[in-house]
């Protein structure tokens, strides 16, 4: 037997290995199927924590998920989160859950075949665990779009608000992304959202990386709330609410400065006789500066207008953004043409940013100066 016949019996043998495999696969899906279908209570238990275990095992290319799903487990499953048995509620939760991730045929089936109800219901126990398990499964099944009405009509919002309130660091991530998901579909995302959720939000701003991904979902929840009257009081009585805000226009990603110079600016735009003292002490002025050469063109636009706001001078007598920058664009084309005019227009006011930042710190060190009680003598 020749070197290439060798190879082309093993190839067979393992043809025949793979079929044999997917045979006995697809056997025991069906049988996972019946005891969910007909079993008794602990059939069908063993039968959800067998298809968790079979999905967590799986490859992606297995495609595990569609065959589990095409063999009708996923509305037994669902059926099984209103049981009286608390291990039944767990078991078909964390199946249900793998049965979503990077499937969404399953997410969209698993909310049609009726999982809000019940998870809702999961969302308001007093078992921390469960409650984190079903944030979870809101997260993933908000990520498919025709899911996100039928979720926030479900009234989850509100239990996924107290997630954000006493959760542990991952049960709080994973409600601000589900809110987020929701937030981007919803036209009166504004009522989706309680204003009591500013205090949590803030409170996970500071602490995160203001560039981050979640800093961008969190800025973009708290610009929703700032377009009420009860989000902005919330987030100008937070606890370093509007510092917070100041700092990711600092210090943030392009989305997240683009949130947080809207929410400031929706303070701002509001009253402006209430917030502009309370966005000028925080050293608002150099990172909105820097916004309005630096950021997206919508949040220079929102930096514009806010700084306009901020200045002490009347409006008529407001010199404003867009006047300044003609001005030195015009004094760039004399200096360098109009070939390079641009080029040196942002320059020249990169360097007026600069300038402003140095200044406001030495007023703000002047001030901190004076401020400070002198020691007496003894």
């Amino acid at each position: 037997m020749g070197e290439g016949e060798n190879i082309e019996v093993e190839t067979e043998a393992e043809s025949e290995a793979s079929s044999s495999w997917n045979l006995g696969k697809h056997t025991q899906i069906i049988e996972l199927s019946e005891k969910l279908l007909d079993g008794n209570l602990s059939a069908k238990i063993e039968a959800a924590r067998e298809i968790r275990k079979m999905v967590r095992k799986s490859s992606p290319s297995s495609k595990i998920r569609a065959k589990l799903a095409a063999a009708g487990v996923i509305e037994p499953l669902v059926l099984m989160l209103s049981s009286s048995n608390i291990e039944a509620r767990q078991s078909s939760l964390l199946a249900l859950l793998n049965l979503a991730v990077r499937n969404e045929r399953n997410k969209v089936k698993i909310v049609t075949d009726g999982a809000m109800p019940p998870l809702v219901e999961l969302l308001k126990m007093k078992n921390s665990g469960i409650r984190e398990l079903a944030t979870a499964a809101v997260l993933s099944l908000s990520g498919a779009a025709s899911n996100k009405p039928i979720i926030a009509a479900s009234g989850a919002a509100p239990f996924l608000v107290q997630i954000l309130k006493s959760g542990t660091v991952q049960g709080k991530v994973d409600a601000v992304t589900a809110l987020h998901n929701l937030s981007t579909s919803n036209e009166n995302s504004i009522e989706l959202l309680d204003p009591s959720a500013v205090f949590p939000l803030i409170n996970l701003l500071k602490e995160c990386k203001k560039y981050s991904k979640f800093a961008e979902k969190a800025t973009s929840l708290l610009e929703i709330l700032s377009n009420s009257e009860e989000g902005r009081t919330a987030i100008s009585i937070a606890d370093g609410g509007i510092l917070t805000l100041v700092e990711t226009v600092e210090d943030g990603s392009l989305v997240s400065t683009e949130h947080a110079v809207g929410a400031l600016l929706s303070l701002c735009r509001s009253c402006r006789d209430k917030y502009r003292e309370l966005i000028l002490k925080e050293g608002a002025i150099p990172g909105l500066l820097r916004l309005t050469v630096e950021g997206t063109a919508e949040a220079q636009d929102r930096a514009r207008v806010l700084l306009d706001l901020l200045r002490d001078s009347p409006p008529e007598k407001r010199l404003t953004s867009s006047v300044l920058e003609k001005i030195v664009y015009d004094i760039a084309e004399r200096v360098d043409g109009a070939d390079k005019a641009a080029e040196t227009a942002k320059q020249l006011l990169q360097d007026m940013v600069q300038r402003s930042m140095e200044h406001s710190m030495k007023c703000i060190q002047h001030r901190a100066a004076s401020c400070t009680p002198s020691i007496p003598s003894t």
